[in-house]
């Protein structure tokens, strides 16, 4: 179980996740130890945020799931094993792949979940994501080339309220959630790449790619 340390402010740099996929198993001949975990996210607006973590606090209430607390508001749009010394040139890439993409909004929309464990806000609206991820896929061909695992391309984003859970309780939650209403937006201009040396470790901040304004 990951602690997470995360601040809403874009100033902060320490950050912890709990993201399904995050830690993707090494390639053969290599060990943990030589790899560091990057993470591409999207953040909400500020708004937006303290309204999923609200939703967030009342499903520990409700559940007395503390992963739901300790997990913090976030979409991920993609994650890989790394060698360090390749990470100049990853952010190359990065730099010149999301210069090209255009801001775009996310639309939040009740909720779903991935049985048996997780609770999650739908993402209206998947397409930004794909286009993100088919233009991610030079990534992928850069560590796997360097002899690193596959990276983790998120066409199916979405925004964890729990995860994690025990069948039961997964179940009994999404009966509940099930007649629940949640509808937010908000804008995406930046994407941020974070990484963690090991499993325990807090996220820092690595780099933020600005998409261009519509």
């Amino acid at each position: 179980m990951w602690k997470e340390k995360f601040s809403v402010s874009k100033q902060t740099s320490n950050y912890m996740y709990m993201e399904n996929g995050l830690a993707t198993a090494p390639a053969p001949g290599f060990t943990l130890q030589q790899f560091y975990e990057y993470l591409l996210v999207v953040h909400p607006a500020e708004d937006v945020y303290e309204q999923i973590k609200l939703e967030k606090e009342n499903f520990f209430n409700a559940y007395k799931e503390k992963v739901a607390v300790k997990t913090k508001p976030h979409i991920t749009v993609a994650n890989f094993l790394a060698k360090e010394e390749m990470e100049d040139t990853i952010i190359r890439y990065m730099h010149r792949i999301v210069s090209t993409q255009k801001s775009f909004t996310v639309m939040l929309n009740n909720y779903s979940g991935f049985p048996p464990h997780t609770v999650y806000a739908r993402v209206q609206d998947h397409q930004p994501f794909k286009q993100l991820a088919a233009s991610l896929k030079v990534i992928d061909q850069y560590v796997k080339s360097n002899g690193c695992p596959p990276a983790h391309l998120i066409t199916h984003p979405h925004l964890s309220i729990a995860r994690r859970l025990k069948q039961n309780v997964y179940e009994k939650a999404m009966f509940d959630y099930s007649q629940k209403t949640f509808h937010a937006s908000f804008e995406v201009n930046e994407l941020i790449l974070l990484k963690r040396q090991h499993h325990f470790d807090a996220c820092k901040q690595v780099n933020v790619f600005k998409l261009i304004a519509n």
